[in-house]
């Protein structure tokens, strides 16, 4: 089986099919996987954090305000629990608290208190830091939802509060705590949020690293000089800049995005942004010439769904479609072996 990297543009043009299915038989998901970070809490801990707010809530059946405000200093981790009982994301418990406590409360404050939790959860956070009005505003708030509970329930809405553990305010916490929760419904609200949401949202920005650090680790074997950019970067003669460029922005000869996509919504939209590179390639030039070279580096299972889009992609990059199973002939089977310096 030919890779599209192997031939010519005519021949891809003449049978893409041959060359989608080279392509989706290289393609990997590690789907199942996702980085820890630094962030990542393990279950221990969290337990621990809820224990200590169990005891000084005496198993939910009341909530002093000052304690509570006391044991997030001292154990920063009871932040999350707290959170988690309301089921609100950082920005959304800082929003809620600013209208109801008339206290400005900014979505970055909460960010970073939850970034503290989680980095460090057992060093004691100072005063200093925690912006007492802020921190007051937050807790009094989130203990006065867990008191209030759910309104009642209507047919055209669903409020955020009308979970298991918090529809009848403290009396439904303090018999969750106490009893334990029914599977069914622990699964019925995993599949509401989804497992791993959080986390997987906390580590989004490491997901795409595996894929950009293998490609940076055969373009350095190779001797080759590279331009990574940063996200949101701008770069001369591109209005979104592309993921690498081979030597540089000032003289690009090869471009290289960098995409995973695990379903097939967002690998269309990455396909787009493909493409769109591929149209600035080609603009202004004569017939089958480029300004630069044009190479899409994927993973992920969502490349697999459509192989219209895969045709597409395969017409952008004139072939130039590598995995990571495929990433050892990158630079043998492109414009960058203009540019090796080095033998491996």
């Amino acid at each position: 089986m030919r890779y599209p990297f192997e031939a010519d543009y005519q021949e891809i043009l003449a049978n893409p099919d041959s060359f989608v299915t080279a392509v989706f038989s290289s393609l990997e998901s590690e789907f199942l996987l996702l980085p820890r970070g630094q962030g990542f809490i393990e279950y221990p801990a969290f337990e621990a954090a809820y224990e200590a707010l169990k005891k000084v809530t005496a198993n939910f059946s009341q909530l002093p305000r000052d304690q509570i405000i006391d044991l997030t200093s001292s154990t920063p981790l009871c932040l999350i629990v707290i959170r988690s009982i309301l089921g609100f994301t950082p920005p959304e418990w800082a929003y809620v608290a600013e209208q109801r406590k008339g206290v400005p409360v900014p979505q970055n404050f909460a960010r970073s208190l939850e970034r503290r939790a989680r980095i460090e959860p057992l060093r004691p956070i100072k005063r200093a830091e925690l912006r007492g009005a802020r921190l007051k505003a937050m807790i009094e708030v989130a203990c006065d939802l867990m008191e209030e509970g759910s309104p009642p329930p209507n047919v055209v809405t669903i409020h955020r509060l009308e979970k298991a553990d918090t529809t009848g305010g403290l009396n439904t916490i303090k018999s969750m705590s106490a009893m334990g929760a029914p599977y069914a419904m622990l699964l019925y609200e995993r599949f509401l949020g989804r497992p791993f949401a959080g986390h997987r949202d906390s580590v989004s920005g490491l997901v795409g690293d595996y894929l950009e650090s293998a490609i940076e680790d055969v373009l350095t074997k190779a001797g080759i000089s590279y331009r990574k950019t940063k996200r949101a970067e701008k770069l001369p003669g591109f209005d979104q800049a592309p993921d690498f460029v081979v030597p540089d922005e000032f003289s690009p000869h090869v471009v290289i995005e960098a995409k995973i996509a695990e379903d097939d919504g967002t690998a269309r939209d990455k396909v787009t942004r493909i493409q769109h590179l591929g149209s600035l390639s080609t603009a202004d030039m004569p017939p089958d010439q480029q300004k630069y070279q044009v190479i899409a580096c994927i993973a992920g299972r969502g490349f697999r769904v459509r192989a219209e889009d895969m045709k597409k992609m395969l017409i952008a990059t004139r072939g130039k479609v590598f995995t990571l199973k495929t990433l050892d002939r990158l630079v043998e089977c492109s414009n960058l072996a203009r540019f090796k310096t080095k033998q491996p």
